[in-house]
Order: C-alpha cells, then structure tokens, then sequence
C-alpha cells in the first residue's frame, strides 16, 4: 500500500477531534470546578466575617452595658394609707397614740390629728 503524503485520513481526524475536544470539555470541568471552589470559599469566609461582626457587636454592648452608670434608686414606695390597715395595727396605733397623750408627749390637738389621720 502506498501512503499519501498531506492529508490524514478521515478515521484519523476523528480520533484528533475527539481527543482535542475530550481534552476541552476536561479543560473547562476542571475551570468551573475550580471556580465554584473559590466561589464557596468567598462565601464560607464572608459568613464568617458576619458571625465575628455580630458577636463583636454582642460583646460591645455588654461592655457598655457594664461600663453604664447605675440607675438612681427607685423612690420609696408610699406608706399604706392608714384606712387599708388591719383593725389589730389601727388598735395598736391609737394605743399608742393615747399612751403618748398619757404620757405628756402630745397635745390634745396633736392627739386629735394623729387619730384623724388613723382613721381616713
């Protein structure tokens, strides 16, 4: 058989063309996985960032929470007014009341008002 010179046979351009684009399609697998492996990359270390941000900011107000003035105290609740009494305290009271009036450490006035204020 005699071989010509110049061109390739057409199997043989078949074989070429598969392999070159075996070899593409290889090619670009390889780029797009490499790309999507960077893509995931970028997100997993933005995520990241955003967890270290929210725990930064956590800690922050923590600390200003700590470093805060204490709150003025509450004022005093207000004496129960002497009508929500029990009738055993009322008693008690204006005993003591007229044990003191007895004792000349009130006045009659002054006795006279601190009953009416016992007494609503």
């Amino acid at each position: 058989m005699r071989r010509r010179v110049g061109r390739p046979s057409l199997l043989g351009t078949m074989a070429r063309t598969a392999v070159i684009a075996g070899t593409a399609q290889a090619a670009a697998g390889s780029v797009a996985q490499s790309q999507a492996a960077k893509a995931q990359a970028a997100a997993s270390e933005q995520a990241a960032a955003q967890a270290t941000q929210a725990e930064l900011a956590d800690l922050r107000n923590q600390v200003s929470q700590l470093q805060a003035p204490p709150a003025p105290p509450a004022a005093p609740a207000p004496a129960p007014a002497p009508s929500a009494a029990p009738a055993g305290d009322l008693m008690s009271q204006l005993q003591q009341l007229a044990s003191m009036k007895e004792a000349g450490l009130l006045s009659d006035a002054e006795f006279a008002a601190a009953k009416a204020r016992l007494l609503g």
